[in-house]
């Protein structure tokens, strides 16, 4: 693997490249040097692995976090179910049909103002998930990490699967197979705005398959990253699409006017 020291020259191109800032020709131009260049190819081994490492550090101190903060929300709601128990043992007696009434009203209001009561308009209650590559896909002796990878993401461990994805080699997969599944697992684990560049990249190759599927996880991840116009816009082209497996799901979306966000 590259030091340091001559991974430094191919930074600032290899940043460009990774974060969608490239035109269309300059993207050409990279990847064809990518093909021939084994020291740019090399290169950029290094900078996948080292940023697919950071992430997998990053997911899993994100997902920690997450967890505490669902464990004191869990922790709160039973203390706060607790002591509506015990007032109703206490006032049973003395309030009677009253107190049933101030109880049901109370529980009714509890139910509506809630975490997650009412309408709900998270992205992810409406997103249809990727179902990965079929092991059939995978089987192959030269796809380890690729199946690995699969199968982490089947699990919903989608750190762990963005860094075996991260490992695979690019001459063992397309490279717009490769962009998807970076997008569509960095939008697995909630990060809509990291998940953009790579889905919006597989949609600028024409001759791709995935290019419709794109457009559905792009504009999920347009969502998640609270990019309200933009994922109107997205879910408006993919429900209008008849060739588009995910078109029912947009139609869903729109239907239900959950996008309000501020303009």
């Amino acid at each position: 693997m590259m030091s340091p020291a001559e991974l430094r020259p191919f930074l600032d191109e290899l940043e460009r490249f990774a974060d969608g800032q490239m035109t269309t020709i300059e993207q050409d131009a990279f990847e064809e040097r990518l093909q021939h260049d084994p020291y740019l190819r090399e290169a950029y081994q290094a900078f996948e692995q080292v940023t697919a490492d950071l992430r997998w550090v990053a997911g899993h101190e994100t997902l920690r976090h997450r967890l505490l903060a669902l464990d004191r929300r869990l922790d709160q709601r039973q203390t706060a179910l607790v002591r509506i128990k015990r007032r109703q043992r206490r006032a049973q007696t003395r309030w009677g049909t009253v107190f049933t009434v101030l109880v049901a009203v109370l529980l009714g209001l509890w139910f509506l103002l809630r975490p997650g009561g009412g309408t709900d308009t998270s992205w992810s209650t409406y997103y249809v998930a990727d179902p990965g590559l079929p092991p059939s896909a995978t089987e192959d002796e030269h796809r380890p990490l690729l199946g690995q990878a699969m199968e982490q993401y089947r699990q919903g461990h989608y750190p762990a699967a963005l860094h075996a994805l991260r490992r695979v080699p690019t001459d063992n997969l397309g490279a717009d197979t490769m962009l998807y599944y970076n997008g569509v697992f960095l939008l697995s684990q909630g990060d809509g705005s990291a998940a953009r560049p790579y889905l919006r990249r597989v949609i600028q190759q024409p001759g791709s398959a995935l290019v419709r599927k794109a457009r559905y996880h792009l504009a999920v991840a347009h969502w998640a990253a609270k990019q309200w116009p933009e994922a109107r816009a997205a879910f408006r082209e993919v429900a209008s699409d008849s060739l588009n497996p995910y078109r029912r799901a947009a139609q869903k979306v729109l239907h239900a006017d959950v996008l309000r966000g501020e303009e």
